[in-house]
Parts: structure tokens; sequence; C-alpha cells
């Protein structure tokens, strides 16, 4: 018994199905790109400031020199004759401005040392040191009660020197060492009373008020 083979199927042809179209893709959500963010710019480096240029420092105005205090009037023409201090407290003891009392100390004042110059005269002659150094103590004391202040000073060294001393070097003398100082300083203190009587005198004839009558 011959077996029979299965008949045989007929190849279908393939190109006359038509071909289904492929199913679209799946679409997903659109999605922008990010972009890389952009880098800092880095700091800009600061400039160092123009260096100024050089100028040529100004020289500073020349300023006048300040003049100095003028003294007042009466004190311009004594600068060592009187001690105005000392003789402005003599002024404090009058009562009024004919400058009565005042006027008065200083006219006995000018008698007084009229005097004692006539007898230091007589002393030198003499060679009496102790005499003279008691004159120029006398003298010296009243002299600074007016604050004629250079005539004090001069009357001082004729003390000390009518002791045979020297003050100012420290030093003894002897008698005609002594004697021949003294005679110097008589010379140059005569000079120093009439430049203050003169003052004194002026001064009173300028400012003291006549008196009433």
């Amino acid at each position: 018994m011959s077996s029979s083979s299965p008949p045989k199927k007929k190849p279908v042809n393939d190109a006359r199905l038509p071909t289904p179209p492929p199913p679209p893709p799946a679409r997903s959500p659109s999605i922008p790109p990010r972009s890389a963010p952009s880098p800092s710019p880095a700091p800009a480096t600061p400039k160092p400031p123009p260096s100024p240029a050089y100028e040529e420092p100004l020289a500073a105005p020349e300023s006048a020199p300040t003049p100095a205090p003028q003294p007042p009037a009466d004190e311009e023409e004594t600068p060592d004759i009187i001690d105005m201090e000392t003789f402005q407290q003599i002024l404090d003891l009058d009562e009024d401005n004919t400058h009565d009392f005042s006027r008065g100390m200083a006219w006995a004042y000018f008698t007084q040392a009229e005097q004692t110059f006539k007898e230091m005269d007589q002393a030198l002659e003499g060679k009496d040191l102790s005499q003279l150094s008691s004159l120029g103590h006398f003298l010296k004391g009243s002299s600074a009660a007016l604050g004629l202040s250079k005539v004090q000073a001069s009357c001082e060294k004729i003390q000390h020197y009518g002791q045979k001393r020297d003050e100012e070097t420290g030093e003894n003398l002897g008698e005609n060492d002594a004697l021949g100082k003294i005679e110097a300083l008589l010379g140059q203190v005569a000079k120093e009373y009439a430049a203050a009587e003169s003052w004194l005198k002026k001064w009173y004839d300028d400012h003291a008020e006549p008196e009433e009558p």
C-alpha cells in the first residue's frame, strides 16, 4: 500500500497580500534639552589706580615776622632804671591822681641820695671803707623802696667792697683794691641816679594832676 503524501500547500504569494503598516512609534513627551550652566565669569582683576603725576610741592608762603610786643610808653625808656612793679606799689598808696604821697617819697629820696653821695666822696678821700660800706647799705635800701633797681645794685656792690669783699667773684679784696673799685663805681652810680631822678620827675609832670586850690 502506497502511502500517499499529503498534498503540498501552494505557497502563498506574499506579494499579493498588502503589508500592514508598522505601528507608529510611541511618542515620549518632549523634554527640552538642558543646557549646561554657563560658567560664572571670573572676577575682574581690579586695575591699580593710576599713579598721580608728580607735582613739586608748593613752597609755603613766606609770612612776615611777628613784631615783638611794644612795651607801654612809661616802660619803654626805662628797661633797667625803674622796677615798674615796685613803683606801682608806691603809686597804689596815693589817695588820688595828684599822687601827692608818692611824690613826697620820691622828692625826699632825691634829697637823701644827694647827701649820701657827698658823704661817700668824703669817706673815699679818708679811705674809710667801713663808712663807705654803711653808706652803700643805706642808699641801697632807700633806692629799693622806690624801685630804682640799677642804683640799688650799684650801692650793694659798694657795701660789699667796703667790707673788702667781691661777691661776684667770691674773693677777698685788699684795701687799695676795694677803694679802687668803689671809686670807679661811684662815677657809675651817679649816672644811674641822675637817669632815675630825671625819669621820676618827668613821670610826675606827665601823670600827676595839679592839686585843687
